[in-house]
């Protein structure tokens, strides 16, 4: 049995869900949004862990579950809770509820997509980027500081710069201009991420386990993943084919980073350097499934079967 845990009309969600269908796999769905009618209990005695789920009116052994596919979402914002008080009991039962299958999710012996503690190296892009170079990747040269002659100094060295946010939160990557070093001086009560920007292609690999698919990307914005916004056109989104060398790296790095399925951006310079800027460890895979055809979300389901 395989659970999948999050809002079920979310893209990825539903898709990974549609493929299980298709492989026969028995699966149920903890939609996120249910979790009042839910309850979750576990015992863990001589090393052992044992428990129940109850969810859309029957009950499951966590035995029961051989795989775990989690998207869930930050519970205080749920729309059951935005108007809910601290202390109010509904979100107090949920907190324990969702700390409970949190917790159990990390120590089961399920296939679990992914778990929360190798998902933490995300939460600081600095850190990240550290182990990311163990792996034999090249990093660009990157400042964090909210001290802006520095700023202005790595910008004379570098010509093009982009900056960023520093946490694991999502942000609009933007080139460095002229109106942006008018106001540069806002950076010290907000330190900030700058990089080198690098020349080359933007290319996108997802990894699931042992399997690679590869996207590349055609565009002239700064963040392709807002590309209208930037440039007033759409990415372009290709299938690409990875040497087999740069291949088995980035399943190495996500093995290493202990992440079962992972987005890995890359950028590829016209002198064949592969640079690594970001691992992320819950990917939003449906854009790129539905501009290429690649079969990612089957990869997943069949991952989480076991296969």
């Amino acid at each position: 049995m395989i659970l999948l845990c999050g809002i079920p009309t979310e893209t990825p969600m539903a898709l990974v869900s549609d493929a299980l269908t298709s492989n026969g796999r028995r699966y149920v769905v903890l939609n996120q949004r249910k979790f009042a009618s839910m309850k979750m209990s576990l015992d863990i005695n001589g090393g052992k862990t044992t428990g129940r789920l109850q969810l859309n009116g029957d009950s499951y052994s966590v035995d029961e579950f051989t795989g775990v596919f989690t998207r869930l979402m930050d519970y205080h914002h749920l729309p059951e809770l935005k108007d809910a008080p601290a202390d109010s009991p509904e979100l107090k039962f949920c907190s324990n509820l969702f700390e409970t299958l949190t917790r159990w999710a990390e120590i089961s012996p399920a296939r679990v997509v992914n778990r929360v503690a190798p998902m933490g190296s995300n939460f600081s892009k600095p850190y990240q980027a550290q182990l990311i170079k163990r792996f034999g990747f090249e990093v660009p040269e990157t400042l964090i500081t909210n001290d802006p002659e520095l700023v202005r100094a790595f910008r004379a060295r570098h010509g093009r710069v982009i900056y960023k946010s520093i946490s694991g939160v999502r942000s609009i990557v933007q080139t460095l201009t002229d109106d942006d070093m008018s106001r540069i001086d806002n950076i010290r009560w907000c330190p900030t991420q700058f990089q080198a920007f690098v020349e080359g292609t933007n290319v996108r690999v997802h990894t699931v386990g042992e399997k690679v698919f590869a996207t590349a990307i055609s565009t002239d914005a700064t963040d392709y993943r807002y590309a209208h916004r930037q440039s007033g056109d759409h990415a372009e989104l290709r299938p690409a084919e990875l040497a087999d060398d740069l291949a088995e790296m980035c399943v190495k790095l996500s093995a290493g980073l202990g992440l079962a399925f992972a987005g890995i951006d890359l950028k590829i310079t016209p002198e064949n350097y592969v640079y690594c800027f970001e691992v992320n460890p819950s990917p939003a895979f449906s854009y790129y499934e539905s501009q290429t055809g690649q079969p990612i979300s089957r990869a997943v389901a069949d991952y989480l079967s076991g296969n």
